[in-house]
Formats: C-alpha cells, sequence, structure tokens
C-alpha cells in the first residue's frame, strides 16, 4: 500500500466514525495528502465537517451549507447554501462576500486556497482523491482557542 493510499484508508476511517475527531488526527492526515493546484478544482463540491469540538462545528449546517462553487480563479463561492424551497444561493451575507482561488503556501507546501474577499479566511486544501478534498479553515478569527483549526471535507457534486 502506497503512502496516498494509506491516507485514503485513514481519511475514510476519520470520515466514518460516530465519534470525535481530533485536530491532531486531522493534522496528520493533511501531512500525508497531496497538494492540489487551484485550477484542478473548478466546478460544485458537496461540503462536509469534521465533529472535532471545533466552535464552528454545526454552524454551517444550521446556515444550510452545501458546499463550495469555484467558476474560476477569481469567482468562488465559498457559503453555497440551500434556501428554504431548497434552492441553492451564494450565502454573500453570511460569507461577508465571495471569494478567489489562489495557490498559496501552507504548512510549508504549496496548495490551492480559497481567500474570502471580504473577511480574513483561508480555506486550503488537499487532495484525497479525484473526487474528495480536505479542507483546513485558516484565519485568526476562525482559530479555536486552542489554535485548532477547523477541518472539513469536499465531494464532487
Amino acid at each position: 500500500m502506497t503512502n496516498v493510499e494509506r491516507a485514503q484508508a485513514r481519511f475514510q476511517e476519520l470520515r466514518d466514525r460516530k465519534d470525535k475527531v481530533t485536530a491532531a488526527e486531522l493534522d496528520e492526515l493533511w501531512a500525508e495528502l497531496p497538494t492540489v493546484s487551484a485550477t484542478e478544482i473548478m466546478g460544485r463540491w458537496r461540503g462536509d465537517e469534521f465533529v472535532t469540538g471545533h466552535p464552528l462545528n454545526g454552524q454551517l449546517a444550521a446556515a444550510g451549507w452545501y458546499g463550495k462553487e469555484f467558476h474560476s480563479l477569481t469567482d468562488a463561492k465559498p457559503l453555497l447554501c440551500r434556501d428554504e424551497h431548497g434552492e441553492l444561493y451564494s450565502n454573500i451575507e453570511a460569507g461577508k462576500g465571495e471569494a478567489s482561488l489562489w495557490n498559496v503556501e501552507f504548512r510549508g507546501e504549496v496548495t490551492a486556497t480559497m481567500v474570502y474577499d471580504g473577511q480574513p479566511i483561508f480555506d486550503h486544501f488537499k487532495r484525497v482523491d479525484q473526487h474528495t478534498l480536505l479542507g483546513i479553515m485558516n484565519g485568526k478569527q476562525v482559530l479555536a482557542p486552542t489554535g485548532d483549526h477547523f477541518y472539513f471535507f469536499l465531494e464532487r457534486a
């Protein structure tokens, strides 16, 4: 089994876990996954979070978060949500605007990163497989009091 295959299996194990996942476990997984470039992640993605005890856990679901959509490097929708009729819309109010995609260095590696237009938040991405990304929400406003990041994942819609 290759390192990437081991990381993919570990991702699935953590994703399927019924109890809390620790930020340390996700940090280890992040380190094992390959980077991805901004141009490789265009399209619509369905999102979900890892329950780590981070203060943001549950807030995206409460807002009706569906996922993210990347139309181009300068047109990214970070908070694609469902309205009361089930229709998808970009929640510009909650996101304080939309976003763009860049290749940014994070933890010593350059990887696809979504930069929010209206707030100092960065979502860094690494590839689990062709249809799945692991994401870390980064920025002073979104770090847990312990310093832990908010972890989520995206699957191609």
